[in-house]
């Protein structure tokens, strides 16, 4: 067994252990690499079968090939593909891109308070209907209180304080000083009631474990990711106005790979064309305690 199939090995096994153990159960799926490796090993823990909702919080300024992407796989691969937005503050343009919020604010509003209220039915949401394609109202939205992401310990530094199982409180808030432990690949489940828990099966995958396992199983992904001719790419998906492609002429996942292994990106930080992290001040804390992806 080489080091992808113990890494498969082990998010398979985490990823059966919360579908025992939380009712309420859903995964984020936000379009990315990460994300898109958590959904294919979904797809191999359960036999081609995805027993829970994927969440998508759409903030409408996602870039357009990624809802694409979305849409066509979900359809494809037969998935329950629910979509929340904060309606009121892209109704009243309390957004970044309409100038009255900074990208701090805007995430927090767009990303933060749309998940939360998603996940706990709060908030109206859609649900695509495999009949005809297209998104419709969910009439009975039901809370989730168990939430697989695909968060890695290596992409940014308030990922890497992260528990396999991590509870938060009843309002999605993080308190970083107050997780159980995780000794020998023995995990907490039993949580008190009330206690909402992001569940993490990718966390020791590195960005190099996850386009060489892309590789491997040909996974499809978004083509933002390659060089389309002008020499950038995007290495980390976000919404638009506030993300950056690399320079990079990689052109498919074997040159990826090869920038990866040789340290061409050493000195470039995965996230570094996600300008909401340079205004938090080089990362995401601020924004993962109050309920951030």
């Amino acid at each position: 067994m080489n080091h992808l199939d113990r890494l498969e090995a082990q998010g398979v096994r985490i990823l059966r252990e919360a579908y025992r153990d939380f009712k309420d159960l859903a995964m984020l799926w936000s379009i990315g690499k990460d994300s898109t490796v958590l959904l294919w090993l979904t797809r191999k823990a359960f036999f081609g079968h995805v027993p829970f909702p994927l969440v998508h919080v759409d903030t409408r300024f996602k870039i357009p090939e990624m809802i694409a992407y979305r849409d066509r796989l979900a359809m494809e691969w037969h998935v329950n593909m629910i979509v929340g937005q904060n309606v009121e503050a892209l109704r009243d343009k309390q957004t970044f891109p309409d100038g009255n919020l900074t990208r701090i604010q805007c995430c927090r509003r767009l990303k933060s308070e749309a998940l939360k209220h998603t996940l706990s039915g709060d908030w109206p949401r859609l649900r695509l209907d495999h009949a005809s394609g297209e998104y419709v109202v969910d009439s009975k939205p039901e809370p989730f209180t168990g939430v697989i992401v695909g968060v890695r310990a290596d992409e940014e530094g308030s990922r890497s304080k992260e528990r396999y199982f991590s509870p938060r409180d009843k309002d999605s808030e993080w308190d970083i000083g107050d997780q159980p432990p995780e000794l020998w690949n023995q995990f907490k489940t039993d949580f008190a009631p009330g206690t909402h828990v992001r569940i993490h099966p990718l966390l020791d995958w590195t960005e190099l474990n996850i386009w060489e396992y892309i590789e491997r199983e040909n996974i499809p992904v978004v083509s933002l990711y390659f060089d389309q001719g002008n020499g950038t790419r995007y290495r980390s998906l976000g919404c638009y106005p506030c993300t950056k492609p690399i320079d990079s002429k990689a052109r498919n996942i074997a040159e990826i790979i090869a920038e990866l292994r040789t340290g061409k990106l050493k000195n470039v930080a995965e996230r570094s064309g996600r300008d909401q992290d340079k205004e938090d001040g080089g990362g995401l804390e601020t924004l993962r305690r109050e309920g951030y992806m």
